[in-house]
Protein backbone atom coordinates (compact mmCIF):
# COMPACT_ATOMS: atom_id res chain seq x y z
CA UNK A 1 0.00 0.00 0.00
CA UNK A 2 1.07 3.38 -0.76
CA UNK A 3 2.18 6.06 1.85
CA UNK A 4 2.12 8.72 0.35
CA UNK A 5 -1.15 8.45 -2.38
CA UNK A 6 0.97 8.21 -5.46
CA UNK A 7 1.88 5.57 -7.83
CA UNK A 8 4.01 3.11 -7.00
CA UNK A 9 6.38 4.13 -9.17
CA UNK A 10 6.83 7.47 -7.84
CA UNK A 11 7.25 6.81 -4.19
CA UNK A 12 9.56 3.69 -5.16
CA UNK A 13 11.49 6.47 -6.97
CA UNK A 14 11.80 8.80 -3.96
CA UNK A 15 12.16 6.10 -1.65
CA UNK A 16 15.67 4.80 -4.13
CA UNK A 17 16.79 8.19 -4.38
CA UNK A 18 17.15 8.85 -0.23
CA UNK A 19 18.97 5.25 -0.44
CA UNK A 20 21.45 6.99 -3.16
CA UNK A 21 21.38 10.22 -0.37
CA UNK A 22 21.84 7.77 2.43
CA UNK A 23 18.82 9.79 3.76
CA UNK A 24 16.49 8.03 6.59
CA UNK A 25 13.35 8.62 7.50
CA UNK A 26 14.71 8.47 10.92
CA UNK A 27 16.78 11.74 10.39
CA UNK A 28 13.77 13.85 9.49
CA UNK A 29 11.45 15.07 11.57
CA UNK A 30 7.71 15.81 10.22
CA UNK A 31 5.21 18.34 11.26
CA UNK A 32 2.05 18.99 10.20
CA UNK A 33 0.38 22.97 9.69
CA UNK A 34 -2.75 24.53 8.95
CA UNK A 35 -2.34 25.28 5.31
CA UNK A 36 -2.73 29.18 4.62
CA UNK A 37 -4.09 31.43 1.89
CA UNK A 38 -7.22 31.00 -0.24
CA UNK A 39 -10.03 27.91 0.35
CA UNK A 40 -11.81 28.99 3.21
CA UNK A 41 -12.86 26.98 6.24
CA UNK A 42 -11.76 24.03 4.28
CA UNK A 43 -8.46 24.87 4.62
CA UNK A 44 -8.97 26.54 8.39
CA UNK A 45 -9.67 23.31 9.71
CA UNK A 46 -7.43 20.55 8.35
CA UNK A 47 -3.47 20.60 8.92
CA UNK A 48 -2.65 19.55 5.23
CA UNK A 49 0.66 21.65 4.97
CA UNK A 50 4.03 19.97 5.54
CA UNK A 51 6.95 20.91 7.69
CA UNK A 52 10.21 18.85 7.29
CA UNK A 53 13.04 19.44 8.77
CA UNK A 54 16.21 17.05 7.99
CA UNK A 55 18.27 16.75 11.78
CA UNK A 56 21.57 16.18 10.31
CA UNK A 57 21.92 19.26 7.98
CA UNK A 58 19.16 21.68 9.53
CA UNK A 59 17.12 22.06 6.50
CA UNK A 60 13.87 22.80 6.61
CA UNK A 61 10.67 22.22 3.99
CA UNK A 62 7.48 23.24 3.86
CA UNK A 63 4.98 22.35 1.26
CA UNK A 64 1.11 23.65 1.07
CA UNK A 65 1.10 23.10 -2.82
CA UNK A 66 -1.89 20.63 -2.87
CA UNK A 67 -5.00 19.86 -0.96
CA UNK A 68 -4.22 16.76 0.17
CA UNK A 69 -1.33 16.07 3.34
CA UNK A 70 -0.52 12.89 1.80
CA UNK A 71 0.18 14.68 -1.67
CA UNK A 72 2.16 17.30 -0.07
CA UNK A 73 4.08 14.87 2.15
CA UNK A 74 5.59 13.20 -1.31
CA UNK A 75 6.18 16.77 -2.41
CA UNK A 76 7.90 17.99 0.76
CA UNK A 77 10.36 14.85 0.92
CA UNK A 78 11.33 15.46 -3.05
CA UNK A 79 11.93 18.54 -2.39
CA UNK A 80 13.82 18.60 0.58
CA UNK A 81 15.89 15.37 -1.58
CA UNK A 82 16.81 18.42 -4.36
CA UNK A 83 17.79 20.85 -1.13
CA UNK A 84 20.35 17.96 0.26
CA UNK A 85 21.64 16.85 -3.59
CA UNK A 86 22.34 20.39 -4.08
CA UNK A 87 24.19 20.74 -1.30
CA UNK A 88 26.08 17.15 -1.17
CA UNK A 89 27.30 17.63 -4.92
CA UNK A 90 28.08 21.37 -5.25
CA UNK A 91 25.36 22.81 -6.65
CA UNK A 92 24.76 26.00 -3.98
CA UNK A 93 27.99 27.37 -5.85
CA UNK A 94 26.49 27.20 -8.89
CA UNK A 95 23.11 28.03 -7.93
CA UNK A 96 24.20 31.47 -5.51
CA UNK A 97 26.38 32.28 -9.01
CA UNK A 98 23.54 32.36 -11.13
CA UNK A 99 21.65 34.25 -8.73
CA UNK A 100 24.19 36.47 -8.80
CA UNK A 101 24.19 36.57 -12.51
CA UNK A 102 20.55 37.64 -12.64
CA UNK A 103 21.21 40.69 -10.01
CA UNK A 104 23.84 41.78 -11.89
CA UNK A 105 21.61 42.14 -14.93
CA UNK A 106 18.44 43.52 -12.78
CA UNK A 107 20.99 46.01 -11.58
CA UNK A 108 22.11 47.34 -15.15
CA UNK A 109 18.45 47.24 -16.20
CA UNK A 110 17.32 49.87 -13.74
CA UNK A 111 20.54 52.09 -13.94
CA UNK A 112 20.16 52.06 -18.03
CA UNK A 113 16.37 53.07 -17.28
CA UNK A 114 17.20 55.77 -14.84
CA UNK A 115 19.79 57.40 -17.28
CA UNK A 116 17.12 57.08 -19.89
CA UNK A 117 14.35 58.85 -18.00
CA UNK A 118 16.55 61.76 -16.82
CA UNK A 119 17.57 61.71 -20.15
CA UNK A 120 14.60 62.10 -21.68
CA UNK A 121 13.63 65.03 -18.06
CA UNK A 122 16.38 66.88 -19.33
CA UNK A 123 14.80 66.97 -22.93
CA UNK A 124 12.10 67.95 -22.01
CA UNK A 125 13.01 70.94 -19.51
CA UNK A 126 15.22 71.90 -22.22
CA UNK A 127 12.57 72.05 -24.76
CA UNK A 128 10.42 73.99 -22.29
CA UNK A 129 12.57 76.35 -21.31
CA UNK A 130 13.70 77.08 -24.95
CA UNK A 131 9.56 78.08 -25.63
CA UNK A 132 9.84 80.09 -22.55
CA UNK A 133 12.31 82.65 -23.43
CA UNK A 134 11.97 86.43 -23.97
CA UNK A 135 12.76 85.96 -27.78
CA UNK A 136 9.83 83.50 -28.49
CA UNK A 137 7.20 85.68 -26.68
CA UNK A 138 5.68 87.84 -29.48
CA UNK A 139 4.62 91.11 -27.49
CA UNK A 140 0.79 92.03 -29.58
CA UNK A 141 0.81 95.57 -27.50
CA UNK A 142 3.58 97.22 -30.04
Amino acid sequence: MSIFKVSSRKEQALLQRMKELNICEDDIEETFIRASGPGGQKTNKTSSCVRLHHIPTNIIVKCQRERSQALNRFLARRHLLDQIERMQKGFVKEENLRIEKIRNRKRKRAKRAKKLKLASKTKQSDAKENNDSPENIIDFDS
